[in-house]
């Protein structure tokens, strides 16, 4: 499961085609043997300990490196992981693990290490950026060795409980003694070990032949799986396209102009639909974007279809929610009903009862103070980010706002999550698979204490959260998407546009899960 920030992308230098061809044997069936597996990383992923990351790339690295308790198949559905059964309530989680599970370091994994993980996070002292994402604030567990049973208890209800707390990557003992060992490394129950990590370059893992516990029924004895997977930190979508087509590279995700490229060459494809356009406002006390008639009034300053469409080069759709569809067991579509509709004339005279009257210059001020909007924008999320970012400062200047645009890496992206970033406006596309997994980042603690970095106070879906979150499974939907309609009606994130991520392989077969490649189903064809 993935639940994190798509966020931006830093530069890389190109490993050559010795260091990093394919190689394998083919054997029957199509398949092919050991081998190593290339994959493009958009982004460098900074810090690459589990509890304390929110990105997407090293959430990747991570599926390789770590096991959680449940898996998610391509359907969406639950599949045994480190568990082999479990049940829950909105309160309560009982998870029993699989036999015979071991630590890259040999050491045998217990439901006593599971839980220690599970109540780490969920001791909001701590700071995981994972609180309240995978494990509710204040959750705790306790392991039975002898019957390897993990119980998690919750003071909170968690309508997607575990479903929530089995994403969550499992460290092993030795690295949760000593976290250093985990930022550029791992100490994981995962299919690999990291052997080498060059950031900003590329990260070498090597395959456990003693790993036998994959997703669901998986076999360790399957012709076509990797005996290395070597991950190369590509910025550059025409880049990675043309390392694809080059064969340097087995895998790459490109949605850009490239893609149609790569689908005319017949290679292999998979893709998730993910929120890609979202605009926040930071409503930090003091900030023009504080009052919600200043947000309503630059939203209607904007073609959001147009900005949609700049966005994702032509290939997106109108936004369906704040949730990944296909992977979300609650959908609402009803984004564009709940948004002001685009209205220039109504934009101006709603600055101007905001008390933001236009000058001799058209510029908007107040009290001598200067209607001015830091927008930061990721900017290698998709390619066509810059151009929309440009296309939203045109808009805000007609109506008399000035604009100044930032562009950032992953580095700089977390600084604005992690609330040490100056910023008024932000697209930030926040990818996740259930919509209680929003409810950190939309209410709640600011930074440094908690994940509101958008300083978002909703009373209305506050309360509509907490009665969806008492409710089991499906059966708070409704609740859910009235949550949605709260945030879309206060204006307090704009989600204007969906885009299809395309990942393209070549030599290669796998399978998503919740949008990552899932390391337990790639297979080299020959």
């Amino acid at each position: 499961m993935r639940s994190s920030a798509a966020l931006a992308a830093a530069g890389a230098l190109a490993l050559t085609l010795a260091a990093c061809g394919s190689g394998g044997t083919a054997t029957g069936g199509g398949a092919a043997d050991g081998g190593t597996f290339v994959m493009v990383l958009p982004a460098d992923p900074g810090n690459l300990d589990p509890h304390f990351t929110s990105l997407s790339s090293a959430f990747q690295v991570g599926q390789f490196l770590y096991d959680s308790l449940v898996d998610i198949d391509e359907k969406g559905e639950m599949v045994a992981g480190l568990a082999e059964k479990w049940e829950a309530t909105t309160t309560t989680a009982t998870y029993t693990l699989r036999e015979g599970v071991t630590c890259s370091d040999g050491t045998p994994l217990t439901a006593s290490d599971v839980a220690a993980n599970i109540s780490f996070v969920g001791d909001t002292r701590n700071a995981s950026t994972r609180v309240g994402i995978f494990v509710p604030p204040g959750a705790s567990a306790t392991g039975d060795d002898a019957t390897r049973t993990v119980t998690v208890t919750s003071p909170v209800p968690d309508a997607f409980l575990s479903r929530t707390v089995g994403g969550l990557q499992i460290v092993c003992p030795k690295g949760m003694a000593d976290r250093s060992l985990l930022a550029r490394g791992a100490v994981g129950s995962g299919m690999y070990t990291m052997t080498e990590a060059v950031p900003g370059d590329h990260y070498t893992l090597t395959r456990r032949p003693e790993y036998a516990w994959g997703p669901g029924d998986w076999r360790p004895d399957q012709p076509g799986l990797p005996d290395k997977v070597v991950l190369r930190v590509v910025a550059n979508e025409t880049t990675a396209a043309n390392l694809l087509a080059s064969g340097e590279v087995q895998v790459a995700a490109v949605t850009g102009p490239d893609r149609q490229r790569l689908q005319g060459m017949g290679l292999f494809e998979r893709d998730a639909r993910y929120p890609a356009g979202e605009l926040w406002f930071n409503q930090e006390a003091g900030r023009p974007a504080a009052d919600p008639a200043v947000r309503r009034a630059l939203t209607q300053a904007l073609d959001l279809g147009q900005l949609g469409q700049v966005l994702t080069s032509g290939a997106g759709l109108p936004s369906s929610g704040f949730v990944s569809t296909g992977r979300s067991p609650c959908s609402t579509g009803e984004v564009a009903a709940n948004l002001p509709a685009h209205d220039l004339d109504a934009a101006r005279a709603g600055l101007d009862a905001a008390g933001f009257p236009a000058g001799p210059d058209g510029l908007r001020a107040r009290d001598g103070g200067r209607l001015s909007m830091s927008v930061f924008y990721p900017t290698s999320v998709l390619p066509g980010m810059q151009a929309a970012a440009e296309l939203l400062q045109q808009a805000w200047a007609a109506v008399g706002v000035d604009v100044t645009l930032r562009g950032g890496a992953d580095a700089e992206t977390g600084q604005l999550v992690s609330g040490q970033a100056d910023w008024d406006a932000a697209f930030i596309p926040l990818t996740v698979s259930l919509p209680s997994q929003l409810v950190p980042f939309l209410s709640g603690p600011t930074p440094p204490a908690g994940t509101n970095f958008a300083h978002i106070q909703n009373p209305g879906y506050t309360a509509e959260v907490q009665a969806a979150a008492a409710i089991p499974g499906v059966g708070g939907c409704d609740r859910w998407a009235a949550a949605e309609r709260e945030l879309l009606r206060n204006v307090d994130v704009v989600p204007f546009a969906d885009a299809t991520r395309p990942m393209f392989g070549r030599g290669v077969t796998f399978e998503l899960s919740d949008g990552s490649v899932a390391p337990a189903t790639i297979r080299f064809t020959g």
